[in-house]
């Protein structure tokens, strides 16, 4: 499947917004999650806890699960959930005529 570059999207009664490269990524990972939600350790990038913030800048909802890990680098991660409901009003994803 060919990446997004680039996402439409309305949040509530707020005015459209468009978010592009890795932040608009971050968002097509976290609405396929949904509940489940996602970690950098699944699904690694190299800013996830950056795309996030973006995010939350922008007005989305975006809850943040503490979890601990094992192995040889044990410690704990965070699990990112979308809260917010959305409505995509446009994709664009790599190759598209709009992204030529």
């Amino acid at each position: 499947m060919r990446d997004i570059v680039s996402m439409k999207i309305k949040v509530g009664e707020a005015p459209a917004i468009k978010v592009v490269g890795r932040v608009a990524w971050t968002l097509d990972q976290l609405i396929q999650a949904g509940e489940h939600g996602v970690t950098p350790l699944e699904y690694p990038a190299p800013r996830w806890s950056d795309y996030v913030f973006k995010l939350r800048k922008r007005g989305l909802e975006i809850e943040t699960i503490d979890e601990r890990h094992g192995g040889a680098y044990r410690g704990e991660h965070g699990r990112y959930v979308l809260r917010s409901p959305i409505e995509i009003l446009d994709v664009t994803r790599q190759g598209d005529k709009a992204d030529a």
